[in-house]
């Protein structure tokens, strides 16, 4: 899709090729620097603080617990101080991965289903999720530049005149492209980020053997109506539950597939 809006673009001013592979070019940088850095950017705006193991060791060995049974390294641990009950996990690789729990979220589970919370977030870091989501929310975000580069470029003028009176048509057919691109492109995003929502549930239903630890901590937080403080819709994929809560028109515009469904597909394992 990138590619084809730079070289719609590129058609437009006249250069197709300097712009399909300019489109492509600037994907990847963009896609590079969210790589090694959207973990930072998101523990920045959560207000998350790293834990060490002394300050909260029943947490600390429930992560460790785990780990050993799932062969990961040891991430780092965060802790909110919001009284929300929800997780997240972040970071490129195992090795550089974090998982972050708010401090509702541990004042109100069970032991059980603590680890249920606790290895759905692991299990995003072993299937690699993380870096797949971030991948998925870059790209939809440079569909979106590039779209809208393109449109303000169409409206306000500018481009290779000739080339442009020539090729009415093909203009009229970028436009369309350039509108419905970052539409479509969003829903792949959102399709994405549900599926791997599914994926994490099963996964961290086997490593704990007992779904019904993360079920009934599913039902707990769909029970809670407290808004995390520190979230934006850029990160809110992230979270186990979705912070800003549900999409009211329909499942194919929220980050999250319904938490009914997961706590029955659990409850069928």
């Amino acid at each position: 899709m990138i590619i084809v809006l730079g070289y719609i673009f590129g058609l437009y001013f006249g250069d197709t090729y300097t712009f399909a592979i300019g489109a492509f070019v600037f994907s990847l940088l963009y896609s590079g620097t969210a790589y090694f850095f959207s973990d930072k950017v998101v523990l920045a705006i959560s207000g998350a603080k790293q834990i060490e193991k002394k300050d909260n060791p029943q947490l600390y060995r429930a992560v460790e617990n785990l780990c050993i049974g799932a062969g990961l390294p040891m991430p780092k641990i965060y802790i909110m101080e919001d009284k929300a009950l929800n997780a997240f996990a972040t970071g490129r690789d195992p090795k550089h991965a974090v998982v972050v729990v708010t401090r509702g979220l541990l004042n109100n589970l069970e032991d059980e289903e603590l680890e249920g919370v606790l290895a759905h977030e692991l299990s995003h870091i072993q299937n690699y999720d993380i870096r797949i989501a971030t991948f998925a929310a870059v790209l939809a975000g440079a569909v979106v530049m590039i779209a809208d580069i393109f449109l303000r470029s169409v409206f306000w003028g500018g481009g290779n005149r000739g080339r442009r009176d020539g090729a009415g048509v093909l203009i009229f057919i970028g436009v369309a492209f350039a509108i419905l691109s970052p539409f479509i492109a969003q829903v792949i995003r959102l399709s994405i980020s549900r599926q791997r929502e599914y994926l994490a549930d099963s996964s961290g239903a086997l490593l704990t053997r007992y779904p019904e630890g993360l079920a009934s901590a599913l039902e707990k937080l769909s029970i809670d109506k407290s808004p995390v403080r520190n979230v934006s819709n850029a990160t809110a994929h992230l979270y186990i539950k979705n912070p800003l809560g549900g999409n009211p028109i329909s499942g194919l515009f929220s980050t999250h597939p319904p938490i009914e469904d997961r706590i029955r597909r659990l409850r069928e394992i």
